[in-house]
């Protein structure tokens, strides 16, 4: 590696993909709902594809795809994934006991698999993103911490969503901050708390989703009025998000706000696509492989340049 994490950080930002598993099941090779990423060993060759074109947008980091995976040109980072695990109870102390094999037992994979780094994400619970972090520590890899708060806007056991992450740094988490969850206008204003707090990195990894103040997760957005067919479980999380997914222009700005907060750790979770890495690559300065085939409006047939005058005066009628 030319760079550790940290160095490329002090430097300037650095683009880490998630979302695989909703581009997988969006790809056909996945059940949403589920979300079992059996993909990593039925259709690997489709994960490759994906692992390609998030670097050839500008991922800067290839993070291992093991989300919900326990038993339950650039030279890039290569990250290990310590996912939440979706059965800590701060009520049941064995369950910390069951999620703390799980860490292990996740973090030896990366180890054994020579991860330059591990990324710990959505968590929602703070003591297990605690228990995530003590685990790898011990292996002396830089580590990224992320929380996913929920629509409380508290971790579900009663830590502060800024204080967690300034525990995480006290902790000593290299990056710090949140993941998941929450569009750009319902995590910005968080990013701004945290990154004034904390001392360290701070990540900012969006779903591309047009949360609001009144629904700030995704969890619970209400249906579009002029959406002609409903979801049939009544719900628009997990598959009928598609009307109110962001634009790239809107992905765009985010970055460009987080970036001149200070936040240079950047990226976009479930729904994001390498279109979207590409344009936070385009946001912070970056020209990557994928700049090549950004849109070219200047030749299209009706609102382009130098195009017959008959086009372009029919194109408000179009």
């Amino acid at each position: 590696m030319s760079k550790n994490l940290i160095e490329r950080l002090n430097k300037g930002p650095v683009i880490c993909a998630e979302g695989f598993l909703f581009e997988i099941e969006r790809r056909g090779y996945m059940s949403s709902g589920e979300f079992v990423p059996m993909v990593s060993l039925e259709h690997p060759e489709a994960l490759e594809t994906l692992h390609k074109d998030f670097q050839h947008a500008g991922s800067d980091i290839v993070e291992a795809f093991t989300y919900n995976g326990h038993r339950g040109p650039k030279p890039n980072l290569m990250a290990g994934n310590i996912s939440n695990s979706n059965i800590w109870n701060d009520k049941d102390k064995k369950t910390h006991l069951q999620v703390e094999k799980m860490f292990n037992e996740m973090i030896g994979w990366a180890v054994d698999e020579g991860a330059d780094m591990l990324i710990g994400e959505t968590y929602y619970y703070a003591e297990e993103a605690f228990k995530a972090l003590e685990v790898m520590k011990k292996t002396k890899l830089p580590t990224v911490v992320t929380i996913a708060p929920m629509a409380e806007d508290k971790m579900r056991d009663g830590y502060g969503i800024v204080e967690t992450c300034k525990e995480l740094e006290q902790r000593g988490a290299d990056v710090v901050g949140m993941n998941c969850f929450r569009g750009p206008a319902t995590m910005l204003p968080y990013l701004k708390k945290i990154k004034k707090q904390v001392k360290c990195h701070v990540g900012a990894l969006p779903i591309p989703v047009r949360t609001n103040k009144k629904h700030t997760t995704w969890f619970n957005l209400p249906d579009r009025k002029d959406c002609a067919c409903p979801a049939p479980h009544g719900r628009t999380f997990p598959t009928a998000l598609e009307p109110l997914l962001c634009n790239r222009y809107e992905i765009g700005k985010f970055a460009k706000d987080a970036y001149k907060m200070g936040v240079n750790y950047l990226g976009v979770c479930c729904l994001g696509n390498p279109m979207l890495v590409r344009e936070i690559a385009h946001a912070v300065g970056l020209t990557v492989p994928a700049s090549k085939y950004r849109e070219k409006m200047e030749n299209h047939f009706m609102y382009g340049k130098g195009i017959p005058k008959h086009m372009k005066n029919y194109g408000n009628k179009a």
